[in-house]
């Protein structure tokens, strides 16, 4: 009883995070279009757990080679889902969507983790991509069985990122994310970003 009750309320925090993100987007859609001559808007975003809720962090940059940032947010959600085997998604994906609505709108979205699971089971990203479309790129540390992500070494290092992707190719995000600013493993702005949602204390 317990658990279908959370669920129900995990759903609706989920509904009312992707409408507060289109009402936003209806805002900053001008603005933020990726006219000739402009270069791509990719936010990624990471959330961190505490002991009491959670802290999603976002940044915007232009272009795959970026070392700098156009925009960041940061904000403190005192309510999350439990931890559920097989269903991560219900407890990451309104702090995703409650970031994201704080910034403009991106062509593309990197995440931590994946798009799609084994056998092209639906992760993260993909619940992500469903609820706001656009394009959406996963960035995994560690490679889940049965996954047909791209394995990406980046400098020096021969521990691969798994990259997975929802709206363009694997082949075409994995190139992308092995473009991405700095000599090592992790791309600098992708560092950046987990560590302003870990370290932030003041929201």
């Amino acid at each position: 009883m317990h658990l279908g009750r959370s669920r129900l309320q995990t759903k609706q925090r989920i509904g009312d995070r992707v409408a507060s993100y289109k009402r936003h987007r209806a805002d900053r859609n001008v603005s933020y279009t990726n006219a000739r001559g402009h270069k791509v808007l990719i936010s990624c975003v990471d959330v961190d757990y505490r002991a009491s809720g959670a802290v999603g962090a976002g940044l915007w940059f232009r272009g795959w080679q970026a070392s700098t940032i156009e925009h960041q947010a940061v904000q403190h959600f005192s309510e999350v889902a439990d931890y559920e085997p097989g269903a991560f998604y219900r407890r990451e994906l309104p702090c995703l969507l409650g970031v994201l609505a704080l910034g403009p709108r991106a062509d593309v979205i990197v995440i931590d983790g994946y798009v799609w699971l084994a056998d092209a089971a639906p992760g993260l990203g993909a619940h992500l991509h469903a609820a706001i479309g656009g394009i959406v790129v996963g960035v995994a540390k560690t490679k889940f069985a049965g996954s047909n992500a791209i394995p990406v070494c980046r400098g020096a290092s021969q521990s691969p990122l798994f990259i997975t992707s929802a709206g363009v190719e694997p082949d075409v995000a994995a190139s992308w994310i092995a473009s991405m600013h700095g000599p090592h493993r992790i791309p600098t702005l992708l560092k950046q970003v987990d560590t302003l949602a870990r370290d932030r204390t003041d929201v």
